[in-house]
């Protein structure tokens, strides 16, 4: 090949636009992308919930529990923020994870939802309202630790209702990354509420 043909080739080379990153393919149902959605809003409560223990009196053993489904959630919601990103679709983000913005994070819907911003979200399925979350705030000691296992069970509950109504859903859950988030959070919750339901019974035992 001769220089000029040589020239010509990297100057046409030269002229062609920067390959874009290829998009996340359709892979998903409408279903699949309101459960992340939903899924994220849902985990961001626990996480406000569970990271109040160590400042609120939580008995050893409930700070570990807290702590573990605090880390565990906060990872899950990265992940669902990183799937719904990767695909071009509106992502949640009620702990301003991904702002620059530091302090606490302000609720600027009209609920006030104590640590989170709902923004436009809805309640999903389990959650704690405004008022039950302010009543927890509030609550110190073996108070916070009676609260907070009554709430999380039920907010756990919630999230197995979510999954459930997942995969009832035509074509919804078949999408690996979802199939597997969504049977990771379903075992490991059922898990925990069992664990959480034994540590209440401590606190009110049953009469016989």
């Amino acid at each position: 090949m001769t220089r000029i043909a040589v020239a010509l080739l990297l100057a046409a080379a030269g002229s062609l636009p920067a390959q874009r990153p290829t998009p996340a393919a359709h892979d998903y149902t409408t279903a699949d992308v309101q459960f992340m959605q939903g899924m994220i809003v849902h985990h961001a409560q626990a996480v406000v919930m569970s990271d109040w223990a160590p400042t609120h009196g939580a008995s050893p053993a409930l700070a570990t529990l807290a702590r573990r489904i605090g880390l565990s959630q906060r990872d899950e919601i990265q992940l669902m923020q990183h799937w719904l990103l990767d695909r071009g679709l509106p992502t949640p983000d009620p702990l301003h994870l991904r702002s620059p913005h530091a302090g606490p994070v302000v609720d600027s819907s009209p609920m006030h939802m104590p640590g989170m911003d709902m923004d436009s979200h809805p309640m999903m399925a389990g959650m704690l309202t405004p008022e039950q979350m302010r009543q927890l705030d509030q609550a110190r000691d073996t108070t916070f630790d009676r609260l907070y296992l009554q709430g999380m069970i039920t907010h756990h509950e919630g999230a197995l209702a979510m999954v459930a109504q997942l995969y009832a859903a035509p074509g919804g859950g078949e999408q690996p990354e979802i199939s597997g988030l969504a049977n990771d959070i379903d075992a490991g919750q059922r898990v925990e509420i069992a664990r959480m339901q034994a540590m209440l019974n401590t606190f009110t035992p049953s009469k016989s």
